[in-house]
């Protein structure tokens, strides 16, 4: 396999970017890649792209180093991106197309490769595993360790969902060994709710729907229901897994109004269904247990056409 250090070693100026609506996986692979280019690469120039990510991954050092104005002329000799296709960087997609090289970094079973260099490995738990195996283990610090930990857990809900590998466990006990305080990071990154956050999930869990012969659990959360919480889409991490978590659901389907008939879908399976399919069908991906989507049209549309292709995965159940 090869180094990204290889592929990097002659750029004097590299920026970093991942999808919008950074998640743990996102940030903690951007970080971790800018921290270990900071420190194999002191003279070249290392700039991080994202919107801004939730508070919770405050902790990551020099986290505020990221750059959420993506208005810059600069044209990079290289770019990375990780975890995502370059259309869904959103701010950072034109930065990327200008850039001399572009490396594109992933785990989505819905990224067929882009740029001139393309890592794609479908079986990784997440971007930030397969960063590890990308660089220098010797290289590796504290920082960089706790960036990539923090990427890892979180795709893989504390090392248990199904994309958690003998090699993932591997890695995550490679990191620990830095002597970071990784219960406290599961605890504050991953488990802990803010007052605001537990009433809007209490809403959403409250007026959802099972539908499919209760096989599939939907829930919508409005704009307006947003401004009655003073809600940002950063406070609807984690509904839609606690809707999965209801007994005999197989899929669950969480949207959130962006705009007028505009909604963010997001989607968990248990494994009988490929949500990742689905969300292809509407411009979006990600993996067969977890993916996303845009979609436009009433809420009651955007159901219809989701459910319907659902059901089509569901009928010999």
């Amino acid at each position: 396999m090869m180094r990204i250090i290889d592929e990097l070693q002659e750029a004097r100026s590299i920026a970093i970017s991942g999808h919008k609506r950074p998640d743990g996986d996102c940030v903690g692979s951007v970080m971790g890649l800018y921290l270990y280019l900071k420190r194999e690469l002191p003279d070249a120039v290392i700039d991080a792209y994202l919107e801004p990510p939730a508070d919770i991954f405050g902790c990551i050092a020099h986290i505020e180093d990221i750059k959420s104005d993506f208005n810059t002329e600069r044209v990079y000799d290289a770019f990375v991106a990780l975890d995502t296709v370059p259309d869904r960087m959103g701010g950072a997609t034109e930065i990327y197309r200008r850039a001399r090289k572009k490396i594109n970094i992933d785990h989505h079973v819905s990224n067929p490769g882009h740029g001139d260099v393309s890592v794609v490995e479908p079986d990784r738990s997440s971007t930030a595993e397969l960063l590890y195996e990308l660089m220098n283990p010797e290289k590796i610090d504290g920082e960089i360790a706790e960036a990539l930990y923090i990427g890892i857990i979180h795709d893989t809900g504390v090392l248990r969902y199904s994309n958690t590998s003998p090699r993932t466990l591997q890695i995550a006990a490679e990191l620990i060994k830095f002597g970071f305080d990784f219960s406290e990071i599961i605890e504050k990154t991953f488990y802990e709710r803010t007052y605001r956050q537990t009433q809007i999930m209490g809403r959403a869990v409250l007026e959802s729907m099972r539908l499919l012969d209760d096989r599939c659990i939907v829930s919508v959360v409005s704009r307006h229901m947003m401004e009655f919480y003073r809600a940002t889409s950063q406070d609807l991490d984690g509904i839609v897994n606690q809707l999965l978590a209801v007994k005999g659901v197989h899929c669950a389907i969480f949207m959130h109004e962006t705009g007028t008939q505009e909604y963010k879908v997001s989607m968990r399976s248990d494994g009988r269904v490929d949500v990742a399919s689905v969300a292809v069908r509407f411009g979006g991906g990600g993996h067969v247990r977890a993916a996303g989507c845009t979609m436009n049209g009433t809420y009651r549309d955007c159901i219809n056409n989701l459910c319907e292709l659902i059901a089509e995965q569901l009928k010999d159940e």
